[in-house]
């Protein structure tokens, strides 16, 4: 399936995150630091967390990040599931993600794994499919400074990290183009000073214990 950009809907972005997203600390760092800015409201189910979990084998992690962000957590009912009913997708697995986003009256999934959500059946169900770079790169681009202390928190809360290392990171993990973008808003789009400030690590702040795991 090819992405095409998609506006996003104007107001507050309410995000279902798939465990995909989420178990890449690079891209969870980003959003949950979004969130912490007022630019997303992130949304996740217990089974999203178990499927993250399986993945990283840390448990550690779910506890911190549902006492840290509680609100988050949704919790599909049947009549979420209902609406599904006769919908032909490549992955049954992922159903509980998408009665997620209906049970949170999400606008947006956040997956890496644009083939198990047909944009026809997305399209019907009123949600919009993205992957953490499409996301990243359009909330760069409407929310630059909020983006940029986000960009900023992620690297303060991570031990040795820098600006360079986290931007390696998130493009390592499939965000190429928000790597780029967050390169030019941080004035780093000059290869050479990207250099230069790798070398430099940043005042290490008492982090969240999500931001631990």
């Amino acid at each position: 399936m090819t992405e095409v950009p998609v506006p996003l809907p104007t107001g507050l972005r309410v995000i279902v995150a798939d465990s995909n997203v989420l178990y890449s600390r690079s891209l969870r760092d980003y959003l949950l630091y979004a969130a912490d800015q007022d630019i997303v409201a992130v949304h996740w189910s217990a089974q999203i967390l178990q499927d993250m979990t399986d993945h990283l084998a840390a448990n550690r992690l779910v506890d911190a990040m549902t006492d840290t962000y509680p609100a988050p957590l949704v919790t599909p009912e049947t009549k979420d599931f209902a609406r599904l009913e006769g919908y032909v997708r490549p992955d049954d697995d992922d159903r509980d993600v998408t009665a997620t986003a209906l049970a949170a009256e999400a606008d947006t999934i956040c997956t890496s794994n644009l083939k198990h959500f047909p944009e026809p059946v997305m399209d019907d169900l009123g949600l919009v499919i993205m992957t953490p770079d499409t996301l990243f790169v359009q909330l760069i681009d409407d929310c630059s400074s909020q983006m940029v202390a986000a960009h900023q928190s992620s690297v303060r809360h991570f031990k040795g990290a820098t600006d360079a290392s986290t931007l390696a990171a998130i493009r390592k993990a499939g965000a190429a183009r928000t790597a780029d973008r967050m390169a030019t808003a941080l004035g780093l789009a000059d290869g050479n000073r990207l250099s230069e400030v790798g070398g430099q690590g940043r005042h290490w702040d008492r982090c969240p214990e999500w931001a631990r795991c």
